[in-house]
């Protein structure tokens, strides 16, 4: 059995793998299924239809699964799916999706969501993603793999941000963050590339070559984007992190920070 302490309170409909464990006064819905290995601290409140995989974290005064902040959110069954081995911190709040957005907001793997982060509904987060102090994801958001987003940075509903992108402390992000790019200020501007993050990722010399040259063509250049993203395809179509920039900038619906 599940080691729940005595003041938790957990909906006997919940599911709860043998090997979780429940700290005091935390609150657990009947919708709610936690994979092994988790740990629920104190003070939490777990909610709506909720899934954790396996190995998470969650300390004190989180609150998971909650209706989104949505005023078009009508009760609707949606859900939060959250992967394996994430450490969600005091006060970081991570809400269920709503109809119009598909109905999931879905985290992935071996995230770290610092004290008082926010995921809204419909977000898509990826794996190995950093989420600072009061750091703050709007609606509809979707975040590749590898992303920091440093203390107080706030991104606009509806906004992508690229894999091993880095957001700066207090920016506020309007626009689509390419991937491997540094972002800062109000409203957030691209500040050069993050190759600390693509070096200790593993990158080679000759990828981040690739990447800076792609920088160069894509913003410090007189082309347009079309013109920019068909000089990339026909220089280096087939390197996969060059396909992958090409593919993310391709498909921005709401414009590239720049």
């Amino acid at each position: 059995m599940a080691q729940v302490h005595p003041t938790a309170v957990v909906h006997p409909d919940a599911q709860l793998h043998d090997t979780v464990e429940v700290g005091p006064f935390s609150v657990i819905g009947p919708k709610v299924r936690i994979g092994a290995g988790t740990r629920v601290g104190p003070h939490v409140v777990i909610e709506g239809r909720t899934t954790l995989g396996a190995r998470n974290r969650v300390f004190q005064f989180s609150s998971l699964g909650a209706a989104p902040q949505d005023l078009k959110y009508a009760g609707e069954d949606t859900e939060l799916v959250i992967g394996d081995e994430n450490q969600i911190r005091e006060f970081t709040t991570l809400h269920i999706g709503t109809a119009g957005g598909g109905g999931v907001t879905r985290v992935g793997n071996r995230n770290l969501f610092m004290a008082s982060s926010h995921v809204a509904h419909d977000c898509v987060v990826g794996n190995g993603c950093i989420l600072a102090n009061s750091a703050a994801l709007g609606g509809h958001v979707v975040v590749e793999d590898h992303v920091i987003f440093s203390g107080l940075t706030a991104v606009h509903q509806f906004t992508r941000v690229g894999k091993h992108a880095f957001v700066a402390g207090g920016a506020m992000v309007v626009m689509d963050v390419p991937p491997y790019c540094m972002a800062q200020g109000d409203r957030a501007e691209l500040v050069g590339l993050n190759t600390v993050g693509l070096e200790r990722h593993g990158f080679t010399e000759a990828q981040i070559g690739r990447i800076k040259e792609a920088y160069k063509i894509l913003f410090r250049s007189k082309l347009q984007i079309a013109e920019a993203l068909a000089r990339l395809k026909a220089e280096f179509g087939g390197q996969p992190e060059i396909d992958h920039l090409v593919e993310f900038i391709s498909q921005s619906k709401r414009g590239l920070t720049r």
